[in-house]
This record gives C-alpha cells, sequence and structure tokens, in this order.
C-alpha cells in the first residue's frame, strides 16, 4: 500500500492567503481594568480601642487601628494622612506619629477616649 501526499499548494497561493485582511476580535483579549474597591475609609476599619492600644497610645505616641487585610503600608501611611492629617513615622501594626503630632488629641478626634 502506497500512501499519497496531498500536492502542496503553489506559491503564488500561500502568499495570497497571508495577505488576507485580518479580522476583528468579537471580544477584547484584556478584560477592564477592576476599580479600587480600597478607598480611604474601607482601608482603616476601626481604631483598636483595648487596654493594650489605650497604653500603645499614652507611652509610645501610637494609634492603633485595624486595617484591612488587603492592603499594604503605602496604602495606610496615605488613608491616614488624608483623614487625620497627620504625618506617621514609622508603620509596623501600628501607626506611629511624627514627635510634633500628639496621638492623645487625634485619639479624641477619632472618638476613641
Amino acid at each position: 500500500m502506497v500512501i499519497k501526499e496531498a500536492p502542496a499548494p503553489p506559491k503564488g497561493e500561500a502568499k495570497a492567503k497571508s495577505l488576507k485582511a485580518k479580522k476583528a476580535p468579537k471580544y477584547p483579549r484584556k478584560s477592564a481594568s477592576r476599580r479600587n474597591r480600597l478607598d480611604r475609609y474601607a482601608i482603616i476599619r476601626f481604631p483598636l480601642t483595648t487596654e493594650s492600644g489605650m497604653k500603645k497610645t499614652e507611652d509610645s505616641n501610637t494609634l492603633v487601628f485595624l486595617v484591612d487585610v488587603k492592603t499594604n503600608k503605602h496604602q495606610i501611611k496615605q488613608s491616614v494622612k488624608k483623614l487625620y492629617d497627620i504625618d506617621r513615622a514609622k508603620k509596623k501594626a501600628y501607626v506611629q506619629l511624627a514627635p510634633d503630632d500628639d496621638a492623645l488629641d487625634i485619639a479624641n478626634k477619632i472618638g476613641v477616649i
């Protein structure tokens, strides 16, 4: 049994096929970017008012907030700055205020104390 291969198309036809105009896509390959659901009010959920949180406020000029899990340090810094008009010195799980800001005054303004 002898298997015959299909004859290759002439080179002129192959070129004509490649010069054919491309079709427009039916839908875009990339979806639209999602809007950011974490505004400054969603990032900082509420201040922590436990005894240890109050001790931090009084002793080390630090406010303690519970924040959204998906946020990073930069987002928390920006939202604290916009909400309470204060600069922060450092952020670890706490917002330590700059020496010129008083944590007790800010806590009073928020309504923690």
